[in-house]
């Protein structure tokens, strides 16, 4: 049975009710959540074994994210706790012209005052097939890259299969380090990498003929063709690449694909055109968890794909960071049933 691993930061999240702009009414909804959080919440969901590495302060919210992972069946036994607060991001939800707009209060928490040599990876690694992480974690402070260069490093020599989904952030990288000075050290022990249109550029300096066209949402595959095989020339280690391929129209209306290549064979997935978004937080993680879990359990790349991509449609339906969806639910979609009749 396949054991996946993810490490990074969980938070606290603080969302504006419904579609109002921030502290417009004092309420705030309060959950939980992260990219590797997410991935490994998915994952539990469809069946695999998933356990959890993360620093999370020694009080009443370190208490509660634990419980909250527990719930979904997710192993925090790789948790270290200490002294120290959580980290919070601030979410406003946009609607049509209007973007929906994140402020992060992650400075000085607990994950980033850990340092190089805090975690025993070798233990959080036992009996682990796969790992995972993301770009965010080693963005949010030194000592948090020198622990993300150090898991990879470590599950490498243990054998294990490493995807990062490169995720990057503008809003972080803010302790003298840039992406693209950092994150090809941690690409060089990666298997598979996960990315969208412009992370190839931002994180790893590899230039997308695309990249003029990032901001009007159209796509050109062939040129996604090309930045995946220049990543894979570029780090021989990597067997495949996949990017997400999102067409904004506004807040509300995104089309959604995927391409993954191997270095062989180049897949396109469906396309679904979502134009009800109820909340797109933790939709790139949701493509991440299904694509896990579809490399693991389907004998080919392309049904594997085409799973990531409906899981993560349907996470556009859900509110909070976590998918909440079975296997079941995906396989409907993937096979043709996406018009929301009732099911009786």
């Amino acid at each position: 049975m396949p054991k996946v691993i993810a490490f990074g930061e969980m938070m606290l999240r603080l969302k504006s009710p419904a579609y109002e702009r921030l502290m417009q009414s004092p309420v705030l909804e309060a959950t939980f959540g992260g990219g590797e959080a997410n991935v490994c919440v998915s994952l539990a969901n469809y069946g695999m074994e998933t356990g959890y590495v993360t620093v999370l302060p020694d009080n009443d919210l370190g208490t509660a994210c634990l419980r909250e992972l527990r719930g979904f069946g997710v192993d925090v036994s790789g948790v270290l706790v200490k002294p120290g607060r959580i980290g919070i991001y601030f979410l406003e939800t946009g609607a049509v012209q209007r973007p929906s707009k994140v402020i992060y209060d992650r400075a000085g928490s607990a994950i980033c005052e850990a340092k190089a040599g805090d975690i025993d990876w070798k233990r959080a690694f036992e009996g682990a097939t796969w790992f995972h992480i993301t770009g965010i974690t080693p963005a949010i402070s030194l000592g948090a890259s020198e622990l993300s260069l150090e898991a990879v490093r470590t599950a490498k020599e243990m054998g294990l299969h490493v995807s990062c989904d490169l995720n990057y952030r503008k809003n972080l990288w803010k302790y003298g380090v840039r992406a693209d000075e950092f994150m090809p050290n941690l690409v060089k022990y990666v298997d598979t990498i996960i990315a969208n249109e412009e992370d190839f550029q931002t994180s790893l300096g590899l230039k997308a003929e695309s990249a003029g066209e990032i901001e009007s949402g159209e796509l050109n595959i062939e040129q996604y063709r090309a930045i995946a095989s220049l990543a894979m020339e570029t780090y021989p280690n990597v067997k495949r690449v996949a990017i997400t391929l999102r067409e904004s129209k506004s807040a509300n209306h995104n089309d959604w694909s995927a391409c993954l290549y191997n270095g062989e064979d180049f897949f396109l997935s469906r396309k679904y055109s979502i134009t009800d978004i109820v909340d797109r937080v933790g939709g790139g993680d949701s493509f991440g968890g299904g694509l896990i879990y579809g490399l693991n359990h389907y004998g080919d790349e392309k049904t594997a794909l085409e799973f990531a991509v409906a899981a993560s449609c349907l996470k556009h339906t859900i509110i909070g960071d976590f998918n909440r969806v079975l296997v079941s639910e995906v396989e409907s979609l993937m096979k043709g049933s996406g018009r929301g009749r009732v099911q009786r």
